[in-house]
């Protein structure tokens, strides 16, 4: 533009109302955003054209009675094993923070074996532990037994899962556990101890809920390492969801790759479930914590159209 173009500079300006603010452009932004969009792009259309995927057969099995009846068992293996690994993590987790040298030795030894040894070899054990102990027997020490049973009528193919992914689950969780009191404010201790509460008072109204903002996420991290680890239970002969599906993959070789699929959704389906439970356990748990509590999906989604439905009136308007 010439000097002669340019505007006299008594010329009056535009109201700051009616000045267009110029949005910052960002052309690296969209250069990686095109070639996400790109690889995504590619990697959708293989995986619904390429034939090796065998998706008519994916959706025969996906809802087979064989499918459906070994989801069920994980659910029951994964729920069991949660609430009772949880159980024994608090009660871990209190041993191990409590003042007798000899409960944290215990927990601690605890937590150390179990954290070491793999899941398999202690499903494996325990499959096999009535060949090491072929009775069990309740009384006093180095005496008389007053109660006997027989080991194997116990150890049935889901109490050796449950009982093994719970032993397993317990080491973990108590670790998990014992992170969230610690990360308690100590003035909440020493205000709760103020008032004269009993200490199991303190611990169920002040501290435990206070740590459960903590808890929340690294648990159910576990929870979802956990529902993955129901897997390894096929090799104790229950026939969970993956072992359905391995032993219908043998039935019919030709169906390994649409097998494995509905297994891989199913566990995606599974662990979606349990991620939004998380979401809103701690949206609940944040109450007092925060400000504001953090806007729901749907919250989000309204919010995002009445932004959507301003812009538009502004740009019409101008």
């Amino acid at each position: 533009m010439s000097l002669a173009d340019a505007p006299p500079a008594d010329a009056p300006s535009k109201p700051l109302t009616a000045q267009r603010v110029q949005p910052l452009r960002r052309p690296g932004r969209w250069i990686v955003t095109l070639a996400v969009l790109v690889v995504v792009a590619q990697f959708v259309h293989g995986l619904a054209t390429n034939s090796f995927y065998q998706w008519d057969r994916f959706g025969y099995w996906f809802l087979r009675p064989t499918i459906l009846d070994g989801l069920v068992i994980t659910l029951q293996v994964a729920a069991l094993s949660a609430v009772l690994g949880l159980i024994g993590g608090i009660l871990l987790a209190l041993a191990r923070l409590s003042r007798s040298p000899v409960l944290r030795a215990v927990s601690w030894t605890y937590v150390w074996a179990l954290r070491s040894i793999p899941l398999i070899v202690v499903l494996i054990f325990l499959y096999n532990f009535s060949a090491l102990y072929k009775t069990l027997s309740i009384g006093v020490p180095f005496g008389p037994a007053f109660f006997s049973f027989d080991e194997s009528k116990l150890a049935t193919d889901m109490a050796v899962a449950v009982v093994g992914l719970s032993l397993n689950e317990a080491a973990y969780a108590a670790e998990v556990v014992r992170g969230g009191i610690l990360s308690v404010d100590q003035g909440q201790h020493e205000a709760a101890s103020a008032l004269g509460l009993p200490k199991g008072y303190q611990f169920r109204r002040i501290v435990f809920p206070q740590a459960l903002r903590s808890i929340t996420p690294n648990y159910v991290n576990q929870l979802i390492g956990l529902i993955k680890s129901t897997s390894l239970v096929f090799y104790v002969s229950l026939l969970d969801l993956f072992g359905s599906a391995q032993t219908m993959g043998s039935t019919y070789p030709g169906d390994i790759v649409p097998l494995l699929l509905v297994v891989t959704v199913w566990y995606l389906i599974l662990t979606s479930v349990v991620s939004v439970i998380q979401f809103y356990v701690e949206r609940h748990y944040a109450r007092g914590a925060t400000r504001s509590l953090p806007p729901t999906p749907f919250q989000k989604l309204r919010t995002g159209l009445t932004d959507l439905r301003a812009r538009i009136r502004r740009e019409t308007a101008l």
